[in-house]
């Protein structure tokens, strides 16, 4: 009899055991995944303070250099297909959206940058007080938005591995947690933005456009 209670009360342990088990490591993912939203709060709220800032932009540019219609147009476009466009948890696991998502910010990162190339042409632009504080606000919010993609990655990468590592994973696939995605570098992002001026484009055979041969001049006619 006391055998037959020994191995009940062994078994009631297991199971008391792997309750507080499942629930650990659950509560545990549970965490991680709140951690992920959090972070995309974050996210959004720097991606939406930096929109904020770019009607500003380019009323400033168009001010001083009318001639920058096309660069102008090209952050306002940007701009606009971005607004509106927020991350959702739901599309953190959905590939073509968050492909989207990331397409778009990227695009006025691009547009950003190509036009503060252009100012460079405009020494009296970048002497005036409050683009110098445009720029320095655009700056500073191209790092947060670094920092905190950066920083959402390493909250999916810990996450996606937790789900993934057994015994864990097992309680992932039970619970119905699922991989969430990441943010990737843009292409070309490792190159500068490059402009070219008038009379600098290069030539179809990819060198740089020749000068003009100068014209032969005539001298004073020789007496017969």
């Amino acid at each position: 009899m006391k055998k037959s209670w020994l191995i009940i009360g062994g078994i009631l342990l297991f199971i008391l055991i792997l309750f507080f088990w499942w629930n650990s490591t659950r509560n545990a993912l549970i965490t991680k995944e709140e951690n992920i939203k959090a972070q995309l709060g974050q996210l959004n709220n720097v991606y939406q303070q930096r929109l904020d800032l770019i009607p500003n932009l380019v009323a400033t540019v168009q001010g001083s250099a009318a001639a920058e219609r096309q660069t102008l147009d090209e952050v306002i476009g940007a701009r606009a297909k971005a607004t509106g466009i927020t991350l959702t948890p739901e599309a953190l696991k959905d590939p073509a959206a968050f492909a989207n998502f990331q397409k778009l910010q990227d695009n006025v990162s691009s547009a950003i940058s190509r036009l503060l190339v252009t100012v460079e042409k405009y020494p009296d632009l970048k002497s005036q007080a409050n683009f110098s504080t445009l720029m320095s606000q655009i700056e500073g919010q191209e790092s947060r938005v670094r920092i905190e993609r950066n920083r959402y990655n390493e909250n999916v990468n810990d996450f996606n591995r937790s789900i993934r590592v057994f015994p864990a994973s097992i309680i992932a696939g039970m619970s119905g947690f699922t991989p969430y995605q990441y943010f990737q570098a843009a292409v070309g992002a490792e190159n500068a933005p490059k402009v070219s001026f008038p009379g600098t484009e290069p030539n179809p055979s990819g060198g740089t456009p020749e000068a003009p041969a100068p014209t032969p001049q005539k001298g004073p006619a020789r007496p017969k």
